[in-house]
């Protein structure tokens, strides 16, 4: 029996994973400019955490959780997103009770819903995500959209499009709400069968089905836009304000809702428009909530984040034919020849990596010539090579294998000799 991974999963073997460390490595100094700090939360929680936090309506908690029963007999489910648990440490921690808000943080992770795996959507897959909580300032929601967007453009992406809406506030989204169900009721059989639920349990939700997303009903559905008090006018004013001073292009779109039941006010999505990148062209998005921290047994605290799938990411580089600069060569490859020269060379590979520098070896005993094929594979930059009669002369031969030119060095000096020759005499 052949033992494969499990369907939506994947495994990311070296070649790629240096892509992924790349990407991963610029979006934490991302955050880190603008002052976003990791936080690490658990692979699961427990399964009310998601239940009252994501929302019992959505697809997410009523289709796509992996879910089990623990030993103790407690409900455990793999985290299908960031922004439940994140809120549930800082309700834990007490967060809340720093003198320094907003809270500012960023995460990055494997999630896991279970749905039909395609390009880009996997069972697992890495989220990356930010969260600021403690703040009902409109810059802020600019802020995040200004990390979110420059999150794909540091990266060389630029067919990009945002999208923007407003959810409006508790009143407003009241309001629309009994708009939405006055205008689909006399169309209710003629819904999807979650279409039919969702009239009643979130009728914001019917506006971003799948099944239904070509029924003529929803063209002309009400807008959210058209039943925002004036607090909530406002506030996507000076959100899309903030944008202008900032020169970020956006469209906005009064269709747009989020899949989640927590969101109000600014609500986001970031798409690709490169060319053949696929039906599903969004990348990202997120928006402002209000209540979340309240559910999950903390203060009255509002927050703005939004979440990436690092595989969509990395499909919109591709689209664009973006390379990376992962250098995936290696420093120094070490020949040695001998027994005495051979235990030499395990001490001045052990020295020399401790010194900072990428140092590989041959294991297999190959001859000399096998061993420099293996270090013109590996890309490597250098080749050491110690035989028993340089060791008994006390010198190395260095060869850079770029320009073919070798040389003799001391073998005390070799540590200092090789990072000058690394850092281009430095």
């Amino acid at each position: 029996m052949s033992m494969n991974a499990p369907r939506g999963t994947q495994d990311i073997l070296p070649g790629t994973s240096e892509i992924w460390q790349y990407v991963e490595e610029q979006l934490a100094d991302l955050c880190r400019r603008y002052h976003y700090k990791e936080i690490r939360t658990p692979i699961f929680e427990h399964t009310e955490l998601f239940q009252r936090g994501v929302g019992d309506s959505t697809d997410i908690v009523q289709k796509e959780m992996y879910t089990f029963e623990d030993r103790g007999g407690r409900s455990i489910t793999l985290r299908p997103e960031g922004t439940a648990s994140v809120v549930r440490s800082f309700v834990q921690n007490k967060v809340y009770g720093l003198p320094n808000q907003p809270t500012k943080y960023f995460y990055m992770g494997p999630m896991f819903r279970y749905e039909r795996p395609q390009q880009g959507r996997m069972r697992q897959f890495v989220q990356f995500g930010i969260e600021a909580l403690g703040s009902d300032d409109p810059a802020i929601d600019a802020e995040v959209l200004s990390l979110a967007l420059n999150s794909y453009k540091e990266l060389g992406l630029k067919s990009l499009k945002l999208v923007v809406n407003s959810l409006g506030d508790k009143e407003s989204r009241e309001a629309h709400r009994a708009a939405l169900v006055r205008h689909f009721d006399p169309h209710r059989e003629e819904l999807c069968a979650d279409c039919q639920v969702r009239l009643d349990q979130n009728p914001l939700r019917v506006l971003d089905c799948k099944k239904d997303r070509e029924h003529p009903a929803m063209e002309t559905a009400p807008s959210i836009l058209e039943y925002l008090n004036d607090y909530s006018k406002d506030y996507f004013e000076q959100v899309k304000q903030y944008l202008d001073v900032m020169d970020i292009d956006y469209v906005v779109d009064p269709n747009l809702v989020r899949g989640l039941d927590y969101y109000n006010h600014t609500a986001f999505e970031i798409m690709s428009e490169a060319e053949g990148f696929g039906a599903i062209t969004t990348l990202s998005g997120g928006g402002r909530y209000t209540g979340l921290v309240q559910e999950v047994g903390g203060p009255e605290t509002s927050g703005i984040g939004f979440a990436m799938s690092i595989e969509r990411l990395l499909m919109a580089l591709e689209a664009e034919s973006v390379e990376l600069p992962t250098d995936e060569g290696l420093d120094v490859f070490f020949v040695s020849l001998g027994d005495e020269a051979n235990r030499a060379a395990v001490k001045l590979t052990d020295e020399l990596r401790r010194a900072g520098i990428q140092v590989d070896k041959d294991y297999l005993g190959k001859k000399m010539k096998a061993q420099f094929k293996a270090a013109d594979r590996l890309g490597s930059k250098y080749v050491l090579v110690l035989g028993d009669q340089e060791l008994e002369n006390g010198v190395i031969n260095v060869k850079n294998m770029t320009s073919g030119e070798q040389q003799e060095v001391p073998l005390g000096e070799i540590i200092d000799h090789m990072k000058k020759e690394l850092t281009g005499g430095k």
